[in-house]
């Protein structure tokens, strides 16, 4: 019978004492330690590199996703760059521009708030900034005794004019006027499905949250 021992797993356990130290002589001195197993184990396999295709088998529509994605990555770069060149974050300046959108008329914090997607106490610290910035004023609201309407200033309409004549510059370069007017009305459709989409998660949403 072979002195080798086997686990359940039908693997040879290595004997205790090796045949090089079966013929060695026994002596006094400490006994001899098993082998010592390598320090470093070999490197683990690394996965190849897999490529995702396109959500989508039409081609044409790929390349749309990837052109507005990139566009979204530079109008958020410049909007940074050109707001923070002014002391402003990207958010003031989208309430800039929401405000000079009104053509004068003026907006009420719950409209800038809901637009912006922030609470209202983060509504008026934003108004609070800008105001105390000079670019925009707190005025009676007419129509609601309660309630008070935001409107720019000379200095809060320069900024939206000096920011915006960045991208006008931008589409008068390379969108023909031929076009001009097609390309609205293609981002205007646009940005109508995607209304039509936030809203139906918000709605959905809320409907969970009554049925928990």
């Amino acid at each position: 019978m072979s002195s080798t021992a086997t686990c359940p797993c039908h693997h040879p356990i290595v004997p205790a004492i090796t045949h090089l130290e079966k013929s060695r002589p026994m002596t006094d001195t400490a006994p001899a330690l098993p082998q010592e197993l390598p320090s470093e184990l070999p490197p683990a396999p690394v996965s190849p590199t897999v490529s995702i295709p396109e959500t989508t088998p039409d081609t044409d529509l790929g390349k749309l996703m990837t052109a507005f994605r990139v566009l979204q990555m530079q109008h958020a770069r410049v909007l940074h760059h050109e707001s923070a060149a002014r002391g402003l974050g990207a958010t003031d300046a989208r309430f800039v521009f929401f405000l000079a959108a009104a053509d004068g008329q003026g907006v009420t914090p719950k409209q800038a708030g809901e637009y912006l997607e922030l609470s209202t106490g983060a509504m008026t610290s934003l108004i609070d900034r800008l105001e105390k910035r000079a670019h925009i004023e707190r005025r009676p609201n007419p129509e609601d005794r309660r309630s008070i309407l935001i409107h720019l200033t000379p200095s809060g309409s320069a900024v939206a004019r000096e920011i915006g004549a960045v991208y006008s510059a931008a589409f008068r370069e390379v969108v023909s006027p031929a076009d001009r007017l097609r390309l609205a009305e293609a981002f205007d459709q646009l940005g109508n499905a995607l209304d039509r989409h936030s809203r139906a998660v918000v709605r959905s949403e809320t409907v969970l949250g009554l049925s928990g």
